[in-house]
């Protein structure tokens, strides 16, 4: 009846049509159950909701180059989810030690190791059997180890760790230059000893597994480097075994608690060394015997706040009641700073680059500059914060431009931790002269005719 009234050809056009739109609705189909199933569109079963984040998807494909599920999983919640958030991270979670403290015997006096009595005639022929090992590496310039260390937690304030960092830094180049092997401890060897006293249980025991060293140097965390290019005067010291910042006057005769520091020394491998640190032990393990020691170094040295036993106080009255037992090898030595009060001279350090020069090491020129109460890895200091960490960015800074100048460079001022170039490239670096002499110092080099001689 539709071809008598349309017509045949009418009649065939509407089919088409029909079968058309049919086949167009299945692709039409099709395409929003695939869409469904690779982006989620649809998960609330509603067309509108189907349309809506179809629509989104296809508008952030515009604006983000990374897939739509990648950002879901790489952009968390704010508010909801803080895993990733160092700041907000509760450090005391993963300082939990696992192990009980050990409680020590009360009964047991306390000592640093079994006795040694023999070191020297051990030690002798340990050097003897290992020529590769030399305790001189040439006439006049002694193996030396530089000691320092921190606690094995971080710090009490944020910023502790950075001076820290700064401080091992500044070791280093002046290890580097002088050739001066360096060990950074963080492991409290003995609880008993903490606080002042950690380091005489490690000194005893790097003294005793590195025979090859005949010089330990001791430097405080808080002490910089100051002066890059003085060489300790090491022949100097060819009779003594222990050398320390200090005055006889102020030890021996006032015997005045800061008559020396020790928060910088020279300790020489031997016998004696090791009966020195059985004599200033004792006064050490915390607790009562360290609390009474206290009280006994407050009566006798001048001066000395009441306090627990410390070990600089405990080596004034060790010295003080032991002259004829120690003395005789004990250096105190005030030519140069082997420590230097940081008080008397980081505000002078402007004054000492323009009139004088790297390599005196004393008030001129400090070796080092020592923080003495600053404490920055603690929660308080003795002085105001903020002098501190200024100062001590200053004293980094001062010796860091011995360093950076090698290379020309200097920090812009000693309170900028920016540089700046003070040399122009040059297409002969090998001509340009080094003005302090570190680049290669000749402290530093073995020279080839003493290996050529310890060989033959």
């Amino acid at each position: 009846m539709l071809e008598r009234c349309l017509g045949v050809r009418r009649v065939r056009q509407i089919q088409r049509a029909v079968r058309h739109s049919t086949v167009t609705f299945l692709c039409l189909f099709l395409t929003v159950v695939v869409l469904r199933g690779t982006i989620g569109a649809g998960k609330f079963g509603t067309p509108e909701q189907d349309f809506n984040e179809i629509r989104g998807h296809l508008y952030s494909r515009g604006r983000r180059v990374e897939p739509h599920r990648v950002l879901e999983e790489a952009q968390p919640d704010s508010e909801s989810d803080q895993s990733n958030n160092y700041a907000t991270f509760d450090i005391s979670k993963i300082l939990v030690d696992e192990e009980p403290e050990e409680k020590p015997d009360p009964n047991k006096p306390y000592s640093l190791g079994p006795k040694i009595s023999d070191w020297d005639e051990r030690r002798a022929e340990w050097l003897k059997n290992n020529p590769d090992f030399p305790n001189f590496i040439r006439p006049n310039k002694p193996r030396v180890l530089l000691v320092t260390g921190s606690s094995p937690k971080p710090c009490e304030n944020p910023v502790g760790d950075h001076y820290l960092l700064k401080s091992i830094k500044n070791k280093i180049d002046y290890c580097r230059l002088h050739g001066i092997e360096v060990f950074y401890n963080m492991a409290l060897l003995d609880a008993e000893m903490a606080g002042f006293w950690a380091k005489l249980p490690l000194i005893r025991k790097l003294l005793l597994s590195h025979p090859e060293i005949e010089f330990l140097w001791w430097m405080d965390s808080d002490a910089m480097f100051t002066d890059m290019a003085f060489e300790v005067p090491w022949e100097r010291y060819k009779d003594h075994n222990f050398v320390m910042h200090g005055w006889n006057e102020m030890v021996y005769d006032e015997k005045n608690w800061i008559g020396l520091n020790t928060g910088s020394f020279l300790l020489r491998n031997c016998q004696w060394s090791l009966d020195l640190l059985d004599a200033w032990a004792p006064m050490g393990p915390k607790g009562k015997i360290r609390d009474e020691a206290g009280k006994i170094l407050t009566r006798e040295l001048k001066g000395r706040p009441v306090f627990e036993a410390d070990d600089q106080s405990a080596m004034v009255y060790l010295l003080m009641k032991g002259r004829s037992t120690w003395g005789d090898k004990v250096y105190l030595e005030n030519a140069y700073y082997l420590h230097g009060y940081w008080g008397i001279l980081v505000d002078r350090y402007e004054e000492m680059i323009e009139n004088y020069h790297p390599g005196l090491g004393d008030h001129r020129w400090p070796l080092v500059t020592h923080f003495v109460g600053c404490k920055p890895c603690g929660k308080f200091g003795d002085y105001p914060v903020e002098r501190c960490l200024r100062q001590m960015d200053r004293a980094y800074n001062f010796g860091d431009n011995q360093i950076l100048q090698i290379y020309g460079f200097t920090h812009k001022s000693l309170a900028s931790r920016r540089v700046k170039r003070v040399r122009n490239e040059t297409s002969n670096p090998l001509e340009v002269k080094d003005e302090l002499g570190l680049l290669h110092p000749a402290f530093k080099a073995v020279k080839a005719v003493d290996i050529i001689i310890r060989e033959t």
